[in-house]
């Protein structure tokens, strides 16, 4: 099979760099967009090529065994991202400048922050939870909202969101929906019932093309700050 790294939704990049990357190690990265007026595909073969991406899991395994370091490279409409894990690899001299550890500056993306943290009993696992600019947004709005909206207005509104659900999201979430409880108490309006927070995510297919063809769904990218141009 040939390497894949399009994505076809927000859903599925952050899957993928999630449970298939992040997960497994794969912590420092530098992100970048497609410059304005450059193909896609030309950032992507340039990367690949560069850095030698396009290897098959024993090729991986085998340079893993001899200390060497290994990338990942992703891309979503035009926003791409490369991941390593710890080894020697001709990334680390190129990137130095700008490479990032995800487990102390998680990427933002779509309105997401990924990264990788500590859970409450101890461990460590990769972490996606609604960035902290969008958190705030969200929340003031939906507050707002709440003071004069129905409960089935206020119902779709919720089921409206596009965040998966990702532990950390539906945390999110909860406090969001506990904050506009009280907004409609103090106005002296119905309460909502829990059930408009979605909590099973459902597994999907990262680099599914559309049904008709087209290589990526054309939905907002919020990226990290810290990025650069191939």
């Amino acid at each position: 099979m040939s390497y894949q790294y399009v994505a076809t939704s927000v859903a599925g990049f952050v899957q993928q760099l999630t449970v298939q990357y992040i997960r497994h190690g794969y912590f420092f990265y530098v992100a970048g967009h497609v410059p304005p007026g450059r193909l896609p595909e030309d950032i992507d073969a340039k990367l690949i090529a560069q850095y030698d991406v396009a290897k098959s899991r024993w090729q991986r395994a085998r340079r893993k065994a001899s200390g060497g370091g290994n990338v990942h490279y992703l891309r979503y409409a035009s926003f791409w991202v490369l991941v390593a894990n710890a080894g020697e690899h001709l990334f680390f001299k190129r990137e130095a400048s700008v490479i990032r550890d995800v487990r102390r500056e998680p990427i933002a993306f779509a309105g997401y922050s990924i990264g990788y943290r500590r859970s409450v009993n101890g461990t460590y696992h990769a972490s996606v939870r609604i960035h902290q600019n969008e958190y705030r947004w969200l929340k003031s709005y939906m507050c707002d909202l709440a003071k004069r909206a129905t409960v089935k207005e206020m119902a779709e509104e919720f089921r409206r969101l596009r965040f998966e659900p990702y532990a950390p999201v539906v945390r999110q979430l909860f406090a969001v929906f506990r904050a506009v409880n009280r907004t409609r108490q103090t106005a002296g309006l119905r309460p909502l019932h829990k059930d408009v927070i979605e909590t099973n995510r459902k597994v999907v297919r990262p680099f599914e093309p559309r049904p008709d063809g087209s290589p990526t769904w054309p939905q907002p990218v919020v990226s990290h700050p810290k990025t650069r141009r191939a």
